[in-house]
C-alpha cells in the first residue's frame, strides 16, 4: 500500500480542457489517501495558458519559501505550452537553497522538460520524468504499470528498467540520466537552460511528429554539439506521426538508422517513455549505467530524491 503523501500541483504550461478529468484525478489521488494542494492551479485561464506568466511561475518560486513546509510530490497538471516563457522568472538560487538534497519529487513530462532542464541547469535540482495530473492520473482507465512504477521510483533508492527490445550496438555506458521531450530539448540548445551534461545518457520522446521532424531535431543536436557530449541516446516513444505515400520508404526506422550513421554515439531504442498510457518514470539528472545487446537493455539509475 502507498504510503499518504502530500501532493502540490503546478500548472506551467496549459490548462485543464475537460472538468470531468480533472474531477477524477483529483478524486482518486485524495480517495487513497493523499493530500490534494493547489487545486487552484488547475482551474486558472488565461488564453490557452493556466494563468498568466507571473502566475504560473508563482507556482514555483513558492517551493523556495523556507517558510511552507515542501510537499512530497509537485505534480504537472498538464502539458502543452507555456513552460519556457516562465524559464526566466524562476527563482533559480532560492530553489537550489530550499530543494537541494530534499526529499522531493517534481513530476511531469512533454512540456514540463523545459522547467525540468532548466532547474537541472540553474540549479541542480534533479526532478523525474513521469506522469501528470490529467492525462494519467485522470485517464479514464487507470494505468497500474504507471502508478506501479511511478511510486516505486519515488520511494526506492534504484530503480532498474529492464527490456527485451533487441539492440543493434552492445552498449556499456555510465552517465547522468537527462532529457525528455525532444522538441522541448532541441529548443534549449544554445539557451542557459540547457544542461551543460558531459558524458550523459539522452533519453528522448515526442507524439504527433513525422520522422523526418524527429531526424531534423536530432540533427539540431548533433549540429549543436550536443550528441557529441553524451555516451549514448536513447529513444523513447514516438506515437501520432502519420504516413504518407510521399516518404517513399522513410520511416521511423530508416530515421533511426540514418541517426545512428551521423552521431558517433549508440542509439537504443524501445524505451517505455514519452506520451503513452504505460509509461516508466524517469529520473532526470540521476546517475545511470546502461547495458545493451541483441538481447535487450537494461538500465539502473540511483542518487535522486527518494521519498522513502
Amino acid at each position: 500500500m502507498t504510503a499518504h503523501r502530500t501532493i502540490e500541483l503546478i500548472a506551467p504550461s496549459g490548462y485543464p480542457h475537460d472538468p470531468e478529468v480533472l474531477h477524477r484525478a483529483l478524486h482518486r489521488l485524495r480517495a487513497q489517501g493523499h493530500r490534494v494542494d493547489g487545486e487552484e492551479a488547475a482551474k486558472r485561464r488565461y488564453q490557452r495558458f493556466a494563468g498568466t506568466d507571473g502566475e504560473r511561475a508563482a507556482d514555483l518560486n513558492r517551493l523556495a519559501d523556507p517558510a511552507r513546509e515542501l510537499p512530497d510530490v509537485v505534480l504537472a497538471v498538464r502539458g502543452g505550452y507555456g513552460a519556457v516563457r516562465i524559464l526566466h522568472g524562476l527563482d533559480y538560487e532560492g530553489l537550489q537553497r530550499r530543494l537541494a538534497d530534499q526529499p522531493i519529487a517534481l513530476v511531469g513530462h512533454s512540456d514540463f522538460t523545459a522547467i525540468q532542464l532548466a532547474l537541472l541547469a540553474r540549479a541542480g535540482v534533479k526532478t523525474f520524468g513521469g506522469p501528470m495530473l490529467m492525462s494519467d492520473f485522470g485517464a479514464e482507465e487507470l494505468s497500474e504499470f504507471t502508478m506501479q512504477h511511478f511510486w516505486s521510483a519515488l520511494t526506492q533508492p534504484t530503480i532498474t528498467i529492464a527490456s527485451t527490445t533487441p539492440q543493434a550496438q552492445n552498449v556499456d555506458v555510465t552517465g547522468t540520466l537527462w532529457g525528455g521531450n525532444l522538441a522541448v530539448v532541441a529548443s534549449l540548445v544554445g539557451t542557459p537552460y540547457m544542461p551543460p551534461v558531459q558524458g550523459g545518457i539522452l533519453f528522448v520522446e515526442d507524439v504527433n511528429e513525422q520522422p523526418f521532424r524527429i531526424e531534423r531535431m536530432i540533427y539540431q543536436l548533433h549540429l549543436g554539439g550536443i550528441l557529441a557530449q553524451q555516451n549514448a541516446l536513447v529513444l523513447g516513444d514516438f506515437s501520432g506521426g502519420k504516413r504518407y505515400d510521399y516518404d517513399n520508404g522513410y520511416d521511423l526506422h530508416a530515421m533511426v538508422e540514418q541517426v545512428r550513421s551521423l552521431i558517433g554515439i549508440p542509439v537504443v531504442t524501445g524505451l517505455q517513455f514519452g506520451h503513452v498510457r504505460n509509461m516508466l518514470t524517469l529520473p532526470v539528472g540521476a546517475d545511470a549505467h546502461l547495458v545493451a545487446d541483441a538481447h535487450g537493455f537494461r538500465l539502473t539509475a540511483s542518487g535522486y530524491p527518494n521519498l522513502g
